[in-house]
């Protein structure tokens, strides 16, 4: 046990300064800090580092310590759904009005469609790459693996490049909100409907996950809106509630036949912000415990991650599933951007902030490969796919984006006196 400790928590910093590192240059390259991190953790896998003499992934890595790596890591996971979930700014989704609500439609039923359709049509395709079914379930589960949409990553590069607060990113982010919400209902469906479910039938199973949402919506927000309100409540402190309620959630929605992330996500939008607006004391914490421990996720990722081991089918699949993702996103929601009233410039720079998908899509790729919906091999093919899209964002950007205007600075003369009306 000793050693077992010992080898833990000397993966952990392991994994922490390769991720920092790659998160630094990532950032040098103009692209999102998780770009590097997602291919830090890959290359710490047999992509890179198993490849290397001495097989140092499965000496740095053992078996022994990977469950205690993968608790980790979804605990990370948990919490980063929570703060999604907290974060979204339901008043954004209000004032963005019809582009958005046009965009999150299109761009999320369009993809969908495709990649369903995909899964159909190259059915014998995918068989050869070792798919272990080919059956309704893995068809809406390609589906909704090439419509996801990353809405922290999106929202990370708004600010990098200075387009936050345009009407453009106001647009791009109420309808990655919407999707977000729209592609974790139909994930959850899918997953209620494999065999194995908590040992219920899956209309049990939605059900029964339906009730819990209503009850945390319906009685448990509107009960810690009432307790934290009190003036001397006891466990007044948000943060030790916010942890609690995560991972119970996350607790429930896993013993009841679903994926702990499902928890995360229903607690983010369960607990009660101050004022309207997320707790900065709930906020930023749970942020940087998320945030610190989510190299581990990649780490863990890239261990399932083996690219050496594609053949020339899987990078033909990966440039179908590739070019179906982001011709059917970006497309839809360009085209539902103008319909929506946008300008062209303000319409492309939608499409391309909505193709991002980074962070997303490797946890639903991670549930997808641990429910048996998809196999090692085209689980690569999507790592890398989600890897591609993203990174082709910035430049996209570059050429279409145009910076929030800066408000004019007022000369000394015009500074209003301290006391004037």
């Amino acid at each position: 046990m000793d050693n077992l400790i010992t080898v833990v928590i000397g993966d952990v910093a392991l994994v922490l300064v390769v991720s920092c590192a790659g998160g630094a240059v990532s950032r040098r390259c103009r692209q999102p800090a998780v770009i590097g991190q997602i291919l830090a953790g890959i290359a710490l896998g047999p992509s890179l580092l198993g490849r290397l003499p001495g097989n140092l992934t499965v000496r740095l890595f053992p078996h022994s310590a990977l469950p205690s790596l993968t608790v980790i890591s979804q605990v990370a996971v948990v919490l980063f759904m929570f703060v999604v979930g907290y974060e979204l700014d339901r008043s954004t989704l209000r004032r963005s009005g019809r582009p958005a609500l046009l965009v999150a439609v299109a761009s999320l039923t369009v993809p969908m469609a495709l990649g369903a359709g995909t899964a159909v049509a190259f059915r014998s395709e995918f068989s050869a790459l070792g798919q272990p079914s080919t059956g309704h379930s893995f068809i809406m589960f390609l589906g909704v693996a090439t419509s996801i949409t990353a809405l922290p990553v999106l929202a990370a590069i708004m600010r990098e490049r200075g387009i936050f607060g345009t009407a453009a990113a106001v647009a791009a982010t109420a309808a990655a909100g919407l999707m977000d919400v729209a592609a974790w209902i139909v994930l959850a469906a899918v997953l209620a409907s494999t065999a194995g479910g908590g040992g219920w039938p899956w209309p049990v199973t939605l059900l029964l996950i339906t009730g819990f949402t209503a009850v945390m919506l319906l009685g448990v927000r509107p009960a810690l809106r009432w307790w934290f309100g009190r003036p001397s409540a006891v466990l007044a402190a948000a943060l030790p509630v916010a942890l609690t309620l995560s991972l119970g959630s996350a607790w429930v929605t896993a013993a009841l036949g679903l994926h702990p992330v499902f928890g995360g996500l229903v607690a983010g939008f369960t607990m009660p912000g101050r004022d309207g607006r997320p707790d900065p004391d709930v906020l930023r914490p749970m942020e940087s415990i998320s945030g610190t421990l989510l190299p581990l996720f990649f780490a863990v990722t890239g261990l399932s991650v083996n690219v050496g081991a594609l053949g020339v089918n899987a990078f033909l699949a990966l440039a179908l599933l590739l070019s179906v993702a982001c011709a059917g996103k970006m497309a839809s929601a360009y085209g539902a951007a103008r319909v929506g009233g946008l300008g062209q410039r303000d319409a492309a720079t939608v499409a391309a902030l909505v193709n991002t998908r980074g962070l997303t899509e490797l946890i639903v790729l991670n549930i997808g490969l641990a429910a048996g919906l998809i196999g090692p091999q085209l689980f690569t093919v999507l790592v890398l796919m989600a890897v591609l899209a993203t990174v082709m964002t910035s430049p996209l950007l570059s050429r279409v984006a145009r910076p929030a205007p800066v408000p004019p600075q007022r000369r000394p003369s015009e500074q209003p006196r301290v006391g004037a009306a």
